[in-house]
């Protein structure tokens, strides 16, 4: 509006003495409002709420609650009894925990930009919520698990998704028939489960997930990594460094994130195998 249009002005208060004016409130050079920097600040990907610390000691107890089955049962039971006992054991789809949603998107984000992939292979699905991501960037996704409750879990999760599917089936022990059938296999939280878990048995499995890739094929390595002095990590690290020394692949690139180490690799077409 122009004064016209809002009539005269009021009239002039005098000042009280001794008393200063109100001055209208002016941000100081440099401290001007930056629209939206809350927001910006809590989508940080470097940011950890403190309520996410408690689903770290949430996954503690699901890890130890495995170990104790696995040295009676074996593995497989392990995770069958975990999956059986909580639709969720690690509370990865827990509202009130951000971090493994943030997780997903992060190692979302680390795949070559706009490209479309023809098959992906989720290897350790779990409840399968990282195989959703991935069925919006893929033409197809298989889930593989050894426990078949969290399959369970999985496909009620993901039902209406149609070109996502999901299989029992063991890392260890993965048909042939799998192979040279995808051009994405991502590895996320799943190989340091593996016990025990040597040099040799690191060599095997870098050469058998090349194998499932087909020619010019990428492989997404995500795994938690906290420090180093932590012995989980140093675990971790060892399981990144012999995919990065197999002359099955090349190293694209390699990433460190809030409280995991994710590595992209290109399988090698000229290896001699």
């Amino acid at each position: 509006m122009t004064q016209d249009q809002i009539g005269p002005a009021p009239h002039p208060v005098p000042p009280v003495v001794g008393r200063r004016s109100p001055q209208p409130s002016v941000p100081a050079p440099g401290r001007e409002p930056r629209p939206g920097l809350v927001r910006r600040l809590l989508d940080h990907p470097a940011l950890i709420l403190p309520r996410d610390f408690t689903l770290f000691l949430v996954g503690a107890r699901t890890d130890a609650a495995i170990e104790r089955t696995r040295a009676a049962h074996g593995a497989r039971a392990a995770f069958e009894a975990a999956y059986t006992r909580s639709s969720d054991p690690w509370a990865s789809a827990t509202p009130r925990y951000r971090y493994q949603q943030r997780k997903y998107e992060q190692i979302m984000a680390l795949l070559p930009d706009r490209q479309r992939f023809r098959s992906a292979l989720d290897l350790g699905c779990g409840l399968g919520l990282l195989s959703q991501h991935l069925a919006g960037r893929c033409d197809a996704v298989l889930g593989i698990d050894v426990a078949a409750a969290a399959l369970c879990h999985a496909r009620t999760r993901a039902a209406g998704i149609p070109n996502l599917r999901f299989e029992q089936g063991d890392l260890l022990h993965l048909p042939t028939e799998l192979d040279g059938r995808f051009d994405l296999v991502v590895v996320a939280d799943t190989l340091y489960y593996l016990s025990p878990l040597g040099d040799d048995l690191l060599k095997a499995l870098s050469a058998r997930i090349a194998d499932l890739l087909a020619p010019g094929g990428l492989c997404l390595l995500a795994n938690h990594f906290f420090f180093t002095a932590d012995a989980d990590s140093r675990r971790s690290r060892r399981i990144h460094d012999a995919f990065a020394w197999s002359h099955r692949f090349s190293v694209r690139s390699e990433h460190r994130r809030a409280f995991f180490l994710a590595t992209l690799l290109d399988r090698r077409d000229d290896a001699c195998l």
